[in-house]
């Protein structure tokens, strides 16, 4: 019997609404390359196809975990870098996609995962939903502008230098999160919501001019961030010091 390919998302289209779910959840889906690469090629197709909403969840206990360190020993710093930035490519597809877009994050949810949400014009979150940002931690700046850009400098400045976690209460109550929907009812609400009731060149201007541009710009800063040397070395040392820290909390 062949082997069965399992495809990192699962995507239904349904009038002009496509309906994108991540799906790894054995690995909490995870930002692999494969999926990245994924969620590139449906966000250029819903660009031609006539799309005028994207929605985006992940099966399983969260939303993202963020980058995939799975096998990462194994890269080069350059194939690390190609995958940051092919990130970074993804974020500024969506921020500055033609069509709305609606999130939905449960779970805990981290880095690279927090920032595919923050991309998102409505951006919802189960009440138990949690988020942390740790890229700083091993020297990356990925997202942190379009952070800052939503929820102000100085909140901004907080949770990235700090690494601080912000449950969902919080998010709401600084802006990150535009609505909190429990998970039981998140399916129905997804299929409630209706693209907008404008013309797709309308949408189109809208959201260009209430979003800033500085794509050149954050791109730059992430190549200059994870083009230094030790990239590597920076993500193994933040590797065990957060198992460590994990194994200090399990003991405590």
């Amino acid at each position: 019997m062949p082997a069965k390919t399992v495809l990192p998302i699962r995507v239904t289209r349904v009038g002009t609404t496509t309906q994108v779910v991540l799906a790894r959840p054995d690995k909490r889906n995870a930002l692999s390359a494969g999926l990245v690469e994924a969620l590139i090629e449906t966000v250029a197709t819903a660009e031609r196809d006539g799309t005028r909403l994207l929605t985006l969840r992940g099966e399983g206990k969260n939303f993202s975990a963020g980058f995939d360190f799975s096998g990462f020993e194994n890269e080069s710093e350059g194939d690390l870098l190609r995958r940051f930035v092919r990130i970074e490519q993804l974020l500024q597809a969506l921020a500055h996609a033609s069509f709305d877009t609606v999130a939905y994050a449960h779970g805990r949810n981290f880095g690279a995962g927090v920032d595919l949400l923050a991309v998102c014009n409505r951006r919802w979150a189960s009440p138990e939903a949690s988020f942390r940002m740790p890229g700083l931690g091993f020297g990356l700046v990925l997202g942190s502008r379009r952070f800052a850009d939503i929820v102000g400098a100085d909140w901004a400045r907080e949770v990235l230098h700090d690494g601080v976690t912000f449950d969902a209460a919080t998010a709401r109550e600084r802006g990150f999160v535009t609505d909190l929907v429990a998970a039981e009812n998140v399916a129905t609400r997804l299929n409630a919501v209706a693209a907008p009731d404008l013309s797709a060149d309308a949408a189109d201007r809208l959201f260009r001019v209430v979003r800033r541009d500085t794509r050149d710009a954050d791109m730059a800063e992430l190549v200059a961030s994870a083009a230094e040397p030790g990239l590597k070395d920076r993500m193994r040392a933040y590797r065990e010091a957060a198992a460590a820290q994990a194994q200090q909390k399990k003991a405590s």
